[in-house]
């Protein structure tokens, strides 16, 4: 991916198992405790149901064959170890083979509360609750195929896709806005912003609209894209999305939301 990490992923024994430390395990600790008093109500029933499904430990950062074992059987998924950061290439070979990528390290107090790269509790918390679910794994899957047979520049776009449902993604119910994008489920300040801020906009997703909207990675999002069920994303997932990838390429990007990011000066 072309960028370097201060984190260094742990590396599993001849058994597959990983030894935190006692602070990883307190930093988990502390994590998933202040995301599970905020996320209930807020939170879409797949990804809650899917949590009910993993019995994620709360005392200690759970081994990779544990949530192997839920997922194996749920949705025929499994996670991957690998390094803090991985190329594009290797991203979009694993989902293609039905493995979520989860880099093993845990983010130090320091940033405790935001950031910017993927650590094992935005991965396993935020996302593999929504891998039991068969529609959001169906897409995934899809998502991977597509992206290890693209070109550098249709990755570009398609990650939009990826951001804005994945990531990012609301879901309209009977009882009212909900949360499925791991992006935010794994963020306290954004888990509240998404639903409940006056800033951003809401909208429902068109595919081609969310493969032509720029967005950054390190602010709150402008603009969400929301859905009326999972169900949609299996449906998104059987259109002709390369298609689409042309399409949006030929009209171009919309009006970024936001100011662009600030220059860091060199001393």
């Amino acid at each position: 991916m072309g960028k370097t990490s201060q984190y260094v992923s742990r590396q599993p024994d001849e058994h597959g198992i990983i030894a935190w430390s006692d602070e990883d395990n307190a930093v988990w600790h502390d994590l998933v405790k202040r995301q599970l008093e905020i996320i209930p109500g807020k939170a879409c029933d797949e990804f809650m149901h899917g949590l009910d499904l993993l019995q994620l430990p709360q005392d200690r950062i759970p081994q990779l064959h544990e949530i192997n074992q839920v997922l194996e059987a749920t949705t025929g998924w499994q996670v991957a170890q690998v390094p803090a950061l991985i190329p594009f290439d290797e991203f979009f070979r694993l989902l293609a083979n039905k493995q979520f990528p989860v880099a093993t390290f845990i983010r130090t107090r320091e940033e405790f509360d935001y950031l910017q790269e993927p650590d094992i509790f935005h991965e396993i918390f935020g996302h593999c609750p929504l891998l039991t679910n068969p529609a959001f794994a169906h897409f995934t899957h899809q998502y991977g195929k597509l992206g290890l047979h693209a070109s550098p520049k249709e990755r570009v776009y398609l990650a939009r896709l990826y951001w804005f449902t994945v990531e990012f993604g609301l879901l309209n119910t009977a009882d009212g806005l909900r949360i499925y994008g791991g992006g935010i489920l794994s963020s306290p300040g954004e888990t509240e912003y998404a639903l409940y801020s006056d800033q951003p906009e809401r909208k429902p997703l068109a595919p081609l609209d969310a493969l032509r909207t720029p967005y950054r990675i390190d602010i709150m999002q402008p603009i969400y894209y929301t859905l009326e069920s999972t169900q949609q994303l299996f449906d998104i997932a059987q259109l002709d999305i390369m298609a689409l990838v042309q399409e949006a390429m030929e009209l171009g990007l919309f009006e970024p939301k936001f100011p662009p990011k600030p220059k860091t000066e060199v001393a």
